[in-house]
């Protein structure tokens, strides 16, 4: 009479999700350690901090809101054919949208070209739709060292002050509310290039380049988020991180 084959040992369970649920835990714990450090909240880089744990717990790419933003607000200027004239950066506070002051405003004047609204108008779109709306934004002229002989402004720091406010009126048309705006003016004070050459002479090129705006589109302290209901914020961008399942 044949023997009966032996019974197959039992698998042991597959426990290989406790590592990745070890490295969420790690990462969170190292994460709210970081809050408890320090005494002002860096909420820009939290908002990094916890698109990076998302994208490293989920396994999938993740962006910040402020990432985000500059993506579509570069693939804003390229549809409308600006991006010669609009640079759109990431600092460590947000995104520095710079307009080239020739493409924008008549010289010597606050008055803003035909050709420029309707770049304003895509930027004021973006930067206001709802998940960006914990965003605050301030708008700074600054222009060259020429002086100014003008009946409105006597000076170049009122020439760049008085643009940085017309864009704030003029976001505040497009449905911008104050509370999240404000204009500066810093004149020829903070040049990116410098105007003189070595002999003193003016360089034409560094002084239109020196002409411009600059938008600063900055994350709102926590104090200021509780006004607002964004859907990127920080508790949305934790939440998405999903629990493995257990085998």
């Amino acid at each position: 009479m044949a023997r009966k084959p032996a019974p197959c040992p039992d698998e042991p369970p597959d426990e290989s999700w406790m590592a990745t649920f070890a490295d969420a835990i790690t990462l969170l714990m190292a994460f709210f350690v970081m809050l408890l450090t320090f005494a002002e909240y860096d909420i820009p880089a939290f908002d990094e901090a916890a698109a990076g744990i998302a994208e490293r717990v989920n396994g999938t790419p993740s962006e910040s809101p402020a990432s985000i933003m500059q993506r579509e607000v570069e693939d804003a200027m390229f549809d409308a054919q600006a991006d010669q004239a609009v640079a759109v950066n990431k600092d460590s506070r947000g995104i520095v949208i710079e307009l080239r002051g020739g493409a924008f405003f008549q010289s010597g004047s606050a008055k803003l070209r035909q050709a420029a609204i309707p770049v304003l108008k895509s930027i004021s779109k973006k930067i206001n739709e709802p998940k960006f709306q914990c965003f605050n934004i301030e708008v700074i002229g600054h222009t060259d060292d020429s002086p100014i002989s003008s009946d409105i402004f006597a000076t170049n720091w009122e020439l760049s002050a008085g643009r940085a406010a017309r864009v704030v009126r003029f976001f505040n048309a497009e449905k911008i509310v104050n509370s999240r705006m404000k204009a500066s003016g810093y004149g020829d004070t903070k040049p990116k290039v410098p105007n003189l050459n070595q002999e003193g002479l003016p360089i034409a090129e560094n002084r239109a380049t020196n002409r411009r705006i600059e938008i600063k589109v900055e994350r709102m302290s926590l104090v200021e988020q509780q006004k607002c209901k964004p859907k990127d914020n920080l508790k949305d961008m934790l939440g998405q991180i999903k629990k493995p399942k257990s085998q």
